[in-house]
């Protein structure tokens, strides 16, 4: 057992934040039922009180305690997928607070697949609402340091679970019309959900904001992200170097051409280049199939123009 698990169990009973590892990133988690608590975490993050949160559950038996008009569909990947990184976006019972749901008729629900996450929703009894680790709009965490260098001591526990073996947030699906649609893709596959459900599974990413990661701008380290071509990327790196602009290109060549460790490696190398001092951060895109939708989405994320 974790030696800081029961901590961090009596924590979330009396409505603190707690930071806990899953296999996609580390989490902020607070008692999903506790209006006072769930606050902590906006307040910590920075992040607008009308964005949805993911409730983590132990098992998915509790699903019907969180959701209403459950469809046949969520039993079926709830049964392929958990535990593991999938989020179902179903209509929320009574249960589901506003605080969690952003107000809207809908609520995010995922098992996750990590041991000390498990060890803790089991041991909490309950649901532990969790955004990723990281002030508003920035890079997600994936190891323990990363939340001790985004939080400092305001956290009164962190559960260090090693590296995130996914190292990209959960795929997003909505279930609660009768048209599954895929909001964020994530560490299961569009190719596999389809293939599971037998149907296709259109990508819908309007901007309304019913689940995380939906911002055109986000997962954005402090370096400038532009995108490039493999074939632009000497050249760009030559004019900004002659600018005064230090530069580091992120490819998949430069990790490994294996998307699961590109995946499991991206955030690393995000901070990695705020932490050398980098001015602009050149990245190539891989191809959009498999992991590759889901590293993708969040390099354009990391490149779109920010708020001012």
């Amino acid at each position: 057992m974790h030696a800081l698990l029961p901590t961090a169990i009596a924590l979330l009973q009396a409505g603190e934040v707690v930071a806990f590892p899953t296999e996609t990133v580390y989490g902020l988690g607070a008692d999903a039922s506790n209006p006072s608590a769930v606050s902590k975490i906006f307040e910590l993050k920075g992040r607008p009180k009308n964005h949805p949160l993911i409730v983590h559950l132990a098992d998915a038996e509790l699903l019907q305690e969180w959701a209403r008009d459950i469809p046949n569909s969520a039993w079926i990947l709830a049964e392929e997928f958990w535990p593991g990184p999938l989020t179902l976006i179903l209509k929320r019972s009574s249960r589901a607070i506003d605080a969690v749901t952003g107000g809207f008729d809908t609520v995010g629900l995922r098992v996750p697949a990590h041991p000390v996450a498990l060890a803790l929703l089991h041991g909490f009894g309950g649901g532990v609402a969790a955004p990723s680790a990281n002030r508003f709009g920035a890079v997600s965490p994936t190891t323990a340091q990363h939340v001790r260098d985004e939080f400092g001591d305001a956290l009164a526990a962190i559960l260090d679970g090693g590296a995130c073996e996914v190292g990209v947030e959960s795929t997003i699906i909505d279930l609660s019309s009768g048209t599954p649609a895929l909001l964020r893709p994530g560490g299961v596959t569009r190719e596999e959900l389809e293939e599971t459900l037998r149907i296709s599974i259109p990508l819908n990413q309007s901007g309304k904001v019913r689940s995380p990661g939906q911002l055109a701008s986000h997962y954005a380290p402090k370096a400038e992200v532009i995108l490039v071509s493999r074939a632009e990327a000497a050249e760009h790196e030559l004019r900004l170097n002659r600018e005064g602009k230090k530069v580091a290109l992120l490819t998949e060549h430069a990790h490994d051409a294996n998307s699961q460790a590109f995946a499991r490696s991206l955030y690393a190398a995000l901070r990695e280049a705020d932490a050398r001092g980098v001015d602009v951060l050149l990245a190539t895109l891989p191809n959009e199939h498999g992991l590759g939708l889901a590293i993708a989405d969040r390099l354009k994320k990391a490149a779109a123009p920010r708020p001012s």
